[in-house]
């Protein structure tokens, strides 16, 4: 007697799915393609399944790119960082932007102020505790962080932006056409850098930059410890003598 072929599947039944396999498959496609091309029905059409069978397993895009974020910051290396504040803050600052600099569409993502994963908070902790350890209040602190961030975040998207108009076109962009044919006598230090322009602008100067901002938003406290009463007096000394000083300049 012959053996029963096993029953087949309803048709179009699309395949069982998991939140892992979800998320790996929107990976590759942020990777390749970026942000704006995921959509839950490109995802599907990429999983060989339905819209409506991924909503069982992620409320929406929002949610999805959530996912990336938590998934991307949880497997993320974080590195040893030393013991004086101010040093702690600057390579807390320089891991965040070595780690984005791996995923240029993360940039895209966080820069929209609200979404963020909770794993990456640890970068956020490192640069705000080191400030508050450099003499910043708490608050102050805060404001510090955003000045990195909009610093850090500004450099990824400006140099991610350039790097995907070069690699879809190999020829001179507008702005190097038009530093090569600057006027001398409207624009004589522009002019006279021009040819050089683009290799200059290129460089990669986020250490020094992100060095010369710290050192603008801490208070002078190199040893990381709180202020004393005696820096107080002299900080108010150092304050009358400049106003002494551009007294006497104004009255000459």
């Amino acid at each position: 007697m012959p053996t029963p072929s096993p029953r087949p599947g309803r048709p179009g039944r699309p395949p069982r799915l998991s939140r892992a396999e979800i998320v790996t498959t929107a990976r590759r496609i942020v990777d390749e393609e970026g942000v704006a091309k995921l959509t839950m029905r490109r995802l599907a059409r990429e999983m060989d399944s339905t819209p409506m069978a991924l909503y069982h397993h992620v409320r929406d895009k929002e949610e999805l790119l959530l996912l990336l974020l938590e998934d991307f910051a949880a497997h993320a290396a974080r590195p040893r960082l030393p013991d004086d504040p101010r040093e702690r803050l600057l390579a807390a600052a320089t891991a965040m932007r070595d780690l984005l600099t791996q995923c240029p569409w993360l940039v895209e993502v966080l820069t929209a102020d609200d979404l963020l994963a909770p794993s990456a908070l640890w970068y956020v902790e490192q640069v705000v505790d080191a400030a508050v350890d450099c003499g910043l209040t708490p608050e102050q602190a805060v404001r510090a962080y955003r000045s990195i961030w909009y610093y850090t975040a500004g450099e990824l998207v400006v140099r991610a932006a350039a790097a995907r108009r070069r690699a879809a076109d190999a020829r001179p962009t507008y702005r190097e056409r038009v530093f090569a044919d600057l006027d001398p006598a409207a624009l004589p230090r522009l002019a006279a850098l021009g040819p050089r322009w683009g290799e200059l602008t290129a460089e990669d100067t986020y250490a020094a930059g992100l060095r010369a901002l710290v050192d603008g938003l801490l208070p002078p406290h190199r040893t990381g410890a709180p202020p004393t009463d005696m820096d107080d007096r002299q900080d108010r000394e150092d304050r009358r003598d400049r106003e002494d000083r551009q007294d006497r300049e104004a009255g000459e």
